[in-house]
Order: C-alpha cells, then sequence, then structure tokens
C-alpha cells in the first residue's frame, strides 16, 4: 500500500522512481470537489518533497478525465455573508479563488516533471489542472472543453493564463473560451496541447509510464533544474532568463550528476544517481 493516501486521488509508486496519481471519483467522473481540489494541493505538494520520486504520471479513473466543476457540490458559492459590504464580500471571494489556483499551480511548483495523460472528456478545471502539467500525452477518443462562459463565469484558475502559452494560438484560445465548443484529439494533437495521442486508455497509461521511467533514470540535479529554468524563462524575457540560467547553474554545474553521467555515455552503462 503506498504511504500517500487521500480521499479522492489514488497513488500508486513504484521502485523505479514513478508516481502514478490518479483523480480517483469514478462514480462522478472526476469532477472536481472541495475535497479532490484539497486533495490535489495536498498530493502534489507531498510527492513534491518526496526524494525517492523523480517522475510523475496524472490520470483520471473511470469513464473520463475529468468532468470539470462538480456542480451538484456548490462548492464554489460562497454562503450568504450578511451585513458584509460588497468590498467585504469580494475579498472572501477572492481568498476562495486563489484557494482554487494554488491547488491547481502546486503541479506547476512541484520541482517534478508530470505528465497529464487523458482519456475521453477534460472539462473546464481539467484544462486548467492538465495545462499545469509538464507532458500532455492523451487518447484518440479525447476531447476538451474550457466550460466556464456557459456556467456563467470566466475561467480563473489558470486555463486563461497558460493555455495561449501552451498552443501559441490567441485566436483558437479566445474561440475555445468565449465559444466553450469542444476541441478533439486531432485538433489538440495539432495545435500543440497534446503531443501524443493513442488508441486506448491503456495505451496511454503504459506509454506515460514508460516516458516517466526515462526521465526518472536521468539526474535528478539536471531534471529538477530544466523544469525549474523552463518555468522561469516561459515568464521572462530571454536575457532575463540567460541571466537567471547563469546564476542558477552557477551551482548546479558542481553536480557529481555530470562525471557520473560522462562515465555512462562513455562506458554504454547506465549511471546510478544519489537522491536530491
Amino acid at each position: 500500500m503506498s504511504k500517500y493516501q487521500y480521499e479522492s486521488v489514488k497513488v500508486q509508486v513504484f521502485p523505479d522512481g514513478v508516481a502514478h496519481v490518479e483523480l480517483n471519483r469514478p462514480k462522478v467522473l472526476n469532477a472536481f470537489n472541495a475535497t479532490l481540489v484539497n486533495d490535489i494541493a495536498k498530493c502534489f505538494a507531498e510527492i513534491g518533497a518526496d526524494r525517492d520520486i523523480r517522475a510523475i504520471v496524472l490520470s483520471g479513473s473511470g469513464r473520463m478525465f475529468t468532468a470539470g466543476l462538480d456542480l451538484a457540490d456548490n462548492f464554489l458559492l460562497q454562503e450568504d455573508n450578511g451585513e458584509l459590504d460588497v468590498a467585504r464580500k469580494a475579498f472572501i471571494v477572492q481568498e476562495h479563488i486563489r484557494w482554487f489556483q494554488n491547488a491547481v499551480t502546486t503541479l506547476e511548483k512541484c520541482p517534478i516533471p508530470i505528465i497529464v495523460a487523458m482519456h475521453n472528456g477534460v472539462f473546464g478545471a481539467g484544462v486548467d489542472l492538465c495545462t499545469a502539467g509538464d507532458i500532455r500525452y492523451a487518447t484518440k477518443d479525447s476531447y476538451f472543453c474550457v466550460k466556464e462562459v456557459d456556467v456563467g463565469l470566466a475561467a480563473d484558475v489558470g486555463t486563461l493564463q497558460r493555455l495561449p502559452k501552451v498552443i501559441g494560438n490567441s485566436s483558437l484560445v479566445r474561440e475555445l473560451c468565449f465559444t466553450c465548443r469542444n476541441m478533439y484529439a486531432d485538433e489538440a494533437y495539432q495545435c500543440g496541447l497534446v503531443n501524443k495521442l493513442f488508441d486506448t486508455k491503456e495505451q496511454l497509461i503504459e506509454e506515460a509510464l514508460k516516458t516517466a521511467k526515462v526521465i526518472a533514470s536521468k539526474s535528478p540535479v539536471a531534471v529538477v533544474s530544466t523544469k525549474h529554468l523552463l518555468n522561469y524563462s516561459r515568464d521572462h524575457s530571454v536575457d532575463e532568463g540567460l541571466e537567471y540560467t547563469a546564476v542558477w547553474n552557477s551551482a548546479m554545474l558542481m553536480t557529481e550528476d555530470i562525471p557520473k553521467s560522462v562515465e555512462a555515455f562513455v562506458t554504454k552503462k547506465p549511471a546510478t544517481y544519489s537522491k536530491l
């Protein structure tokens, strides 16, 4: 049994440094309620601090990756705050939105690379979640929908910030977000939202775990540094990214992993790296 136990997220840890995290509310199509939001935040914070884990696969159990918000749960609707004025009510709502934002951002802040493996429907908050991951794979029956406008709100936990940077097409992003239309697997592949498609969920998970195993076999110093620098450079100018990388690598280049990697290349034998 995994040491990571959550109510709505299932975790399996393999001896090769790979963890498989599943959204686990299959009876309601892995819809987001308060428990799932809290479990995602806690899970990726705890796994991200585990020095034995070097790569993560995130998938959804049951019929689809996620149906988005659990509208039957009403967890986003705030209680009546009585006589509070509009400004004070707004501060309370902001706090609630940031709680949800921070849970999704936990994937991005997690130092370990995350492969998001999606099948069938990926609605609303599922798009927020997958764009906070590092690598996105999907099945050929998958489809994506930025659903928030149909529910009467603007997406507010990451899609509007990350999706334009993921696919690099502002016109397409705006069309998807304004119309709430489904984007099917072929289009998602063509625009770069996902970079591999598979016939079945079984093939999807198998390939995602295989990729995770390859990542886990690499120098953890190099992999964690690469994720960190990619995220930094995405949000800064080229000059700022280069300057920051120079400072970062002035310390990271002193790692024992470099001579180990060179030796592995020369001898054609896999290197064994220490934990971070």
